[in-house]
């Protein structure tokens, strides 16, 4: 009967029960168009919402080992000069020593940066920026952790546009979000951590000084053309590094699985060259994401606290990049969105194992923070793929309504938070409910990117509601 019972109940789920209402239905609706007529386009009036979504991809090269063909990839590319963008704390580990000596045994002339900032901000980007710009490069190669991986893609953009002005491709409305049209030169990224998933999207984020905002640059310019996961690069990253970054990967792949779908985001571009990188959910996206959440059920846990379990670090440095795949079309959402006025607004946290002496709140740290409050607010805009995501996390979901589907999943992620040391909530990390309207009003900037894809619209009002339930998450 069990058996019975849980199939009748995923059969009510994919037939879409959901609300669908036009800013809430879930599952995969489809936009219903004027019938095609020859080669013409579908008929819609200007401001319609999107019919469409593109597929864009960087090559992905995975396997132990694959570091060692970084200087013959380059070699058939016929690089007359190489930038290496790396973190200086690599620089004596087997991941930079392979590259070397791949680099030198292929004879690829090559000049290193190595004064990349964790959490990088406008000021160290510039830094890079004018250093690729004095060095007449033609192919870029990052390694590391997303912070290495976005500071190359700044400095390719950047050099290869050497009059544009630094704000004219960041994000709207703190930049003026201009689309990157010129060519940029080729990229390959090989990570060493299991998070960012920077290695095969065009976001490239930093901390805005001026502002005193977190925001980034998002276009399918700023894809690598090939992002080398070498699982032996991953096998020496500290557990506490390794626990947000695990976090980070997660979180992608629950906000793109809930994303607002493609086919309900507006405005609808009027070229296709308009298109945003970050599209809404998708037929697509949706399978690399509850893919993605299976492995984080699976292997997670394992692959920090089971220090031996070379396995389960493996499988994690795959999900990760899985999870870009997922949301480097579809896009995040509030958790992401609400992270960086977190991390930027920081008083006084300092991350364990992170080798800095200034107040530093990780990526995924300030992420996940907020995760259990997050999808408890979203989930009434889709209950179902909220219960099918804490599924894929390992809940058993066969007796359980959609009505409390937001409450299911929320616990599913205080169990994850609770198993690897996540501090309780905001009050935690050093905030009170005094920070909840700095919090909330520095959140608004990032509608254009990142808030306004969640599944259900949102005010101010709405950010400082889900900000005052995560002050404490257990």
């Amino acid at each position: 009967m069990a058996s019975k019972a849980k199939a009748l109940n995923l059969m009510r789920i994919f037939s879409g029960a959901s609300c669908r209402c036009p800013k809430h239905a879930g599952g995969l609706q489809h936009h219903t168009s004027t019938p095609l007529r020859g080669r013409e386009a579908p008929q819609h009036t200007p401001g319609d919402t999107d019919y469409a979504f593109d597929v864009t991809q960087s090559s992905l090269r995975y396997g132990e080992g694959v570091t060692q063909e970084i200087g013959m990839e380059f070699g058939n590319m016929n690089v007359k000069k190489l930038a290496v963008v790396v973190d200086s704390n690599l620089t004596e580990l087997p991941v930079m020593k392979a590259v070397l000596e791949s680099l030198h045994k292929n004879q690829i002339e090559f000049d290193v940066y190595k004064d990349v900032v964790i959490e990088p901000t406008d000021a160290s980007f510039k830094h890079a920026i004018n250093w690729a710009k004095q060095g007449s490069f033609d192919s870029y190669l990052a390694i590391a952790g997303g912070s290495a991986m976005d500071t190359c893609k700044a400095a390719n953009l950047y050099a290869s546009n050497p009059e544009a002005d630094f704000l004219d491709y960041v994000n709207a409305p703190i930049g003026r979000g201009i689309p990157i049209t010129h060519r940029l030169n080729p990229l390959i990224a090989i990570p060493t951590t299991a998070g960012t998933s920077s290695e095969t999207t065009g976001v490239a984020v930093f901390y805005l000084k001026e502002a005193q905002a977190k925001t980034g640059i998002t276009s399918k310019a700023l894809k690598p053309i090939l992002g080398m996961v070498d699982p032996l690069n991953f096998l020496t990253v500290p557990p506490q590094v390794a626990t947000y970054c695990g976090f980070d990967a997660l979180c992608h792949a629950l906000e793109s699985y809930t994303a607002i779908p493609y086919n309900q985001r507006s405005p609808r571009p009027t070229n296709p060259k308009q298109r945003p990188l970050y599209q809404g959910s998708n037929p697509v996206s949706d399978v690399w994401a509850l893919h993605t959440l299976k492995m984080c059920n699976q292997y997670m846990v394992d692959s920090i606290k089971g220090t031996d379990n070379i396995e389960a670090k493996k499988q994690m440095c795959a999900a990760s990049a899985f999870a870009g795949f997922g949301y480097g079309n579809a896009g995040i959402h509030l958790c992401h969105g609400m992270s960086y006025p977190i991390s930027g607004k920081n008083k006084s946290y300092h991350a364990r194992e992170y080798n800095t002496d200034k107040p530093l709140i990780p990526h995924g740290l300030s992420v996940v923070i907020t995760a259990p409050a997050v999808f408890e607010w979203t989930a009434p805009a889709n209950p179902d793929k909220h219960l099918l995501a804490a599924e894929a996390l390992g809940r058993d979901i066969t007796p359980d309504r959609r009505s409390d589907a937001g409450r299911i999943l929320g616990d599913v992620l205080r169990g994850y938070c609770h198993k690897l040391g996540i501090e309780d909530g905001l009050s935690g990390l050093g905030f009170s409910h005094s920070d909840i309207e700095p919090l909330s009003e520095a959140t608004i900037p990032q509608q254009q990117r990142a808030t306004r894809l969640a599944p259900r619209e949102n005010t101010r009002d709405d950010i400082a509601q889900i900000l005052e339930g995560a002050m404490t998450i257990y």
